[in-house]
């Protein structure tokens, strides 16, 4: 029996914390008419990254309670489908910990595109000779001297006769 909250959704037989956040592809066999499938849902990496930090934080405690509770059960002995579900938890979590460092890049990438350094894991990892070659306005200034030999010794012009 399945009773719903405003924003959760408890499994009263075992108070397994089911969470309803956007829409969530369901996992496993067995989904019901309402689409649930014992109340474990597929986070997806394109809806996280609609949502804000807050948000992503709050379901983030929350899928850390759900595997909480997921392990207490495999110490009280659960059955075995219950103990399955702690990878595809682990692997939410770790989608979810994804969106949000990616998101924090995305935004510190912006906040530095105008400043003259950059941290370095902002950087461009390329290979160490291309970090260390001459952009293209350093490759085209000439030294001092090297102007006044222009100047002074210009390129010699020969008129041929054909």
């Amino acid at each position: 029996m399945v009773r719903k909250s405003t924003s959760l959704l408890f499994d009263t037989d075992s108070e397994i914390l089911l969470g309803t956040f956007g829409r969530w592809k369901c996992r496993g066999s067995g989904v019901g008419s309402d689409g649930w499938v014992d109340g474990l849902w597929e986070v997806k990496a394109y809806e996280l990254r609609n949502k804000t930090k807050a948000e992503l934080t709050k379901q983030l405690e929350e899928a850390k309670q759900e595997l909480a509770s997921l392990r207490v059960q495999k110490i009280a002995g659960a059955a075995a489908s219950k103990l399955t579900k702690i990878t595809d938890v682990r692997k939410d979590i770790a989608r979810i910990n994804t969106v949000i460092t990616q998101t924090q890049r995305e935004q510190l990438k912006i906040f530095y595109a105008t400043k003259k350094y950059a941290p370095l894991d902002l950087r461009a990892k390329k290979t160490r000779a291309l970090r260390r070659a001459l952009n293209k306005h350093e490759s085209r200034l000439i030294t001092e001297k090297a102007q006044k030999k222009l100047i002074h010794f210009p390129q010699r012009k020969f008129a041929l006769k054909a």
